[in-house]
C-alpha cells in the first residue's frame, strides 16, 4: 500500500523528522485562505501515487496570488501517468544548500532491511546506481537486532558530516528506520533530504506499507472509492475478494493459486503473448467465483483471448466449467483443467463447444496464436 506524500510526512512529523509540511486542498477555492496563513511564494505539489511529478508539471512555484490560483487550477485539472490529481499540497519553499538521499528497502535475497544513502539527492536513485554506484552507501540491518545508532552515525560520517550535523543526520536516519520497522514498510525514502540554513529538512516522502501487514495497522485502512493505488477494475475485484492485478496486455488470465497464475503469465509471455491481468480465484472456488472472475477480467477493454488454467485439488473442475457457461464470454476462451471432476468438466465444456486442452503449454499457445 502506497501513501501519498502528505500522508507519509504526517508520520515523519510524529517521529520527529523535520519536514516541509503544508496544507492539502482539493478545491482551488480553499487556496486563498492558505496563502493568507503561510504567505508567498508557495510550492504547489500534486498528490499522486507515481513518480515523475515534477517532469509532468505536477510541481510548480507561484510568487503571486493570481499565479498560485492559476497553477493550482492547472495541476488539479491534470492527469499524471493516467492518475487524476485530486489533492494538492501547498507549502513554503525551502532555501536549499544541498540535497541528499536517504532510504530503506527490504532486500529479499539477504532477508534484511537495507539502508541506502547518497550525496546525490533529488535524482532517481536507480540512475545513481546505474551511473555512479560508488556514490551509494549501503548498510544492512539485522532483522532480529533492528537498526542501531552506530550504523546511522557511520552512514552520516560516510556522507561527509561530522559534529552536530553528523548527529542530526544520524538521528533522522534512525527515526526513518524505526518507521520502516514499526509500520511494516517495504520501502521508505526521503528524496531529497535538503540541507538548509535551519538544518536538515525532508522535502519529499515516500512510504510503501506491506499489504500483508495491514491487519496490524488499522490507521492505514483503505477507502477503495478514494484510493488512487488501484484501477477501477482492481477496486471491483478487491471488493469481490479476488486477487487481481491489471496489466497492459490483451490475454486475460484466470487460475487457482498464485503460483499457477504466475506460471500462466510466464507461459503466455513465452509464446509471445502479453497478459492482461493476474487473477487468482483461490482454492475451493465455485461456479459463482468463476463467473465473477470472468465478469471482472472482461471489464478491461481490448481483451482478445482468455486463458483459464485450473489444477483441481479442493477446486472442483465441474464447478469451474459451470461458471464459464453461466457467464458465456464473448471473447475466445482457452481452458486447461485437470484434477477433481475433470471428466465431468470436459463433458460440460465440450457439449457447449469449448475445447479442454491437455496441457498448460497447448492452451497458452492457442490463446496467443488465436
Amino acid at each position: 500500500m502506497k501513501l501519498l506524500e502528505y500522508e507519509a510526512k504526517d508520520i515523519f512529523v510524529e517521529y520527529g523528522i523535520p519536514t516541509s509540511t503544508g496544507y492539502v486542498i482539493e478545491d482551488v477555492d480553499n487556496l486563498k485562505a492558505i496563502l493568507y496563513k503561510i504567505g508567498l511564494p508557495v510550492i504547489l505539489k500534486a498528490q499522486v501515487l507515481v513518480g515523475g511529478r515534477g517532469k509532468a508539471g505536477g510541481i510548480k512555484m507561484a510568487k503571486t496570488e493570481d499565479e498560485a490560483v492559476q497553477k493550482a487550477r492547472d495541476i488539479l485539472g491534470m492527469e499524471i501517468k493516467g492518475l487524476p490529481v485530486k489533492k494538492l499540497l501547498v507549502c513554503t519553499p525551502s532555501e536549499i544548500q544541498k540535497e541528499l538521499y536517504v532510504g530503506f528497502v527490504v532486500d529479499r535475497n539477504k532477508k534484511k532491511m537495507a539502508l541506502l544513502a547518497s550525496t546525490e539527492g533529488g535524482i532517481d536513485i536507480e540512475q545513481v546506481a546505474e551511473k555512479s554506484p560508488e556514490k551509494i552507501i549501503k548498510e544492512y540491518i539485522d532483522p532480529i537486532i533492528g537498526i542501531q545508532d552506530y550504523q546511522c552515525r557511520s552512514v552520516a560520517k560516510k556522507l561527509g558530516f561530522d559534529g552536530n550535523n553528523m548527529l542530526s543526520l544520524a538521528s533522522i536516519i534512525y527515526k526513518l528506520g524505526k518507521i520502516m520497522e514499526d509500520k511494516d514498510a517495504e520501502l521508505i525514502e526521503i528524496n531529497p533530504l535538503a540541507i538548509t540554513p535551519k538544518g536538515f529538512e525532508a522535502l519529499d516522502a515516500k512510504l510503501v506499507i506491506d499489504d500483508n501487514s495491514l491487519y496490524r495497522h488499522k490507521e492505514f485502512e483503505l477507502d477503495l472509492k478514494e484510493s488512487q493505488e488501484f484501477t477501477e477494475i482492481e477496486k471491483v475485484a478487491k471488493e469481490a475478494g479476488l486477487a487481481y492485478v491489471e496489466l497492459d496486455g490483451d490475454v486475460g488470465i484466470i487460475g487457482c493459486g498464485a503460483g499457477l497464475v504466475m506460471a500462466s503469465l510466464d507461459v503466455i509471455n513465452h509464446y509471445g503473448g502479453k497478459p492482461a491481468n493476474f487473477l487468482d480465484i483461490g482454492g475451493g472456488a465455485n461456479a459463482d467465483n468463476m463467473k465473477k472472475a470472468l465478469e471482472i477480467i472482461t471489464m478491461k477493454s481490448g481483451l482478445k483471448a482468455i486463458f483459464i488454467n485450473i489444477f483441481g485439488g479442493i477446486t472442483k473442475c465441474d464447478e469451474i466449467a459451470n461458471g464459464i457457461l453461466e457467464f458465456k464470454p464473448t471473447v475466445p476462451v482457452y481452458v486447461r483443467m485437470m484434477g477433481t471432476n475433470e471428466e465431468k468438466a470436459r463433458e460440460i465444456l465440450n457439449s457447449a463447444g469449448y475445447e479442454l486442452y491437455q496441457s498448460m503449454q497447448e492452451a497458452a499457445k492457442a490463446a496467443v496464436k488465436r
